[in-house]
Parts: C-alpha cells; sequence; structure tokens
C-alpha cells in the first residue's frame, strides 16, 4: 500500500511514482553482469484493455538463488519479463527458456482504499484456491542486506507533502491511501522441486513488492514534480545506462543459454 494524492491525482501520482521507482531500483541492484537489462519498452494497443505500454526485460540472477537452485541452472542464467501495462491494470509474466515449464503471472488492479475488496480477483481467480497476503510498507521487515533507514517509512518524512512517518495502525489514520492488488500465479511441473520452487518464488515475490512499494514511497520527494513525460525520459535514460551495466558480460553468453536451454527440452 502506499500514500497518494486525492483520487484523480492519486492515480496518476502513483503511476509516475512507480515507473520512477522500478528504473532507479533496477538500475541499483544492477552490478558486475547481473541485474536488469531492458529489451524492449514500447506503446502497445490491446483490443480489450486499451492503450498500454509493453516492456520486455531480461532479469540475471544467479548469485541470487539458494544454492540448491544453483546446482540445476546455467552458471549465466537470466529470466524473462514481459509486461503490459494499462495502468490501472497490468499484466505481468516471466519464464525461462531454459526451465520451459516454469513460469510467473502477476495481475495487478490499483483502488483507491486500504485493502477492502476482496473480491476484487473474484472473475480472474473464481477457481483458484487463493492464499491472501497482506503487505504493509511501514510494519513488515524486510531482508536486512535491504534495509536503509533513509527508505524506512516509519522514519522518512515527505519535505514536498508532508507524507510520513507512518506508524503503527497508519493505514486506518492516513489519507488518502491507495492499495496496489497483486495476484500471482506460479507454476513450476518439475517433479521433486514443485512445491520448494513456487513457496521460493512467492516469498521473493513479496519481498520484491515490499521493498519496491517502500522505495516509492520514500523517494517521493524525487518524482513528486515529474510529468508522464519527464519520467519517460528519466526511465529511458536509466534504461541505457542499467543495460551498459549489465550487457557488456553478456554479448557472449545469452545465444549460448538459449542453446543450451533447447539441447536440454
Amino acid at each position: 500500500m502506499l500514500g497518494a494524492g486525492p483520487q484523480t491525482a492519486a492515480c496518476l501520482g502513483y503511476r509516475i511514482g512507480q515507473l520512477y521507482m522500478i528504473s532507479k531500483h533496477s538500475h541499483e541492484q544492477s552490478d558486475r553482469g547481473e541485474g536488469v537489462e531492458v529489451v524492449q519498452n514500447e506503446p502497445y494497443e490491446d483490443p480489450n484493455h486499451g492503450n498500454g505500454q509493453l516492456t520486455e526485460k531480461r532479469v540475471y540472477l544467479n548469485s541470487k538463488l539458494p544454492s540448491w537452485a544453483r546446482a540445476v541452472v546455467p552458471k549465466i542464467f537470466y529470466v524473462t519479463e514481459k509486461a503490459w501495462n494499462y495502468y490501472p491494470y497490468t499484466i505481468t509474466e516471466y519464464t525461462c527458456s531454459f526451465l520451459p515449464k516454469f513460469s510467473i503471472h502477476i495481475e495487478t488492479k490499483y483502488e483507491d482504499n486500504k485493502g477492502s475488496n476482496d473480491s476484487i480477483f473474484d472473475n480472474e481467480a473464481k477457481d483458484l484456491e487463493r492464499e491472501v497476503c497482506f503487505i504493509d510498507i511501514a510494519s513488515d521487515e524486510i531482508p536486512e542486506r535491504y534495509y536503509k533507514e533513509s527508505e524506512d517509512p516509519k522514519y522518512f518524512k515527505s519535505q514536498k507533502t508532508g507524507r510520513g512517518q507512518l506508524k503503527e495502525g497508519w493505514r486506518d489514520t492516513h489519507q488518502p491511501i491507495m492499495c496496489s492488488y497483486k495476484l500471482v500465479t506460479v507454476k513450476f511441473e518439475v517433479w521433486g522441486l514443485q512445491t520448494r520452487v513456487e513457496q521460493f518464488v512467492h516469498k521473493v515475490v513479496r519481498d520484491i513488492l515490499l521493498i519496491g512499494h517502500r522505495q516509492a514511497f520514500a523517494w517521493v520527494d524525487e518524482w513528486y514534480d515529474m510529468t508522464m513525460d519527464d519520467v519517460r525520459e528519466y526511465e529511458k535514460n536509466m534504461h541505457e545506462k542499467t543495460n551498459i551495466k549489465v550487457c557488456n558480460q553478456h554479448s557472449s553468453t545469452v545465444d549460448e543459454i538459449e542453446s543450451h536451454a533447447k539441447a536440454r527440452t
């Protein structure tokens, strides 16, 4: 959840903050050949959802995998992310050519409330068994290696908006407020590893969402005055810088990964 402005401004404000956060976070987390390479980022029109943005990325993350996962993947390993952003509705899919039976599907809807819409995904998941998980950007703990006091909503106070510091019970006292609803589906159809992998992925997705939304809140003074044109230009520049950090070490290895994946398949 993330505090925002009045309803129409909230939607636009959060959208700008989200784009800013994703670009900056990806750049910060990319180094020494690991991180996020942006392959495609362009306007896209869907007959049902209208105008949006299509983004394709390669996420190199071998060193971030647990030891049992590193034992079964190549040394240079990436996951393909495709995202269709029709804000306030988005679809994100993760696949891996090396693991053809692995996929993550995330649908997102944004509403101006504090997480009170229990039926928001009833149409999309009416036949699925679901576990509901609330994420509180102020109270929930994050992995210690990612903690920064300057990005802790309990201590951060925005100079431009006056928002923060978020104390216990903030969701019941802070207005206006917005909630990001996620429907996450993980599939890994490999006998002996299915449950372990699916549980691991759900934990990683939860941590990423928690860290990212904390940062979007704590970086509000950096993006608050931006327009959509401003943040798209920032996004473009950061993508170029991030690709330089990530891609130099992978220019000769991507084809090898895909060839190896086809051989295993």
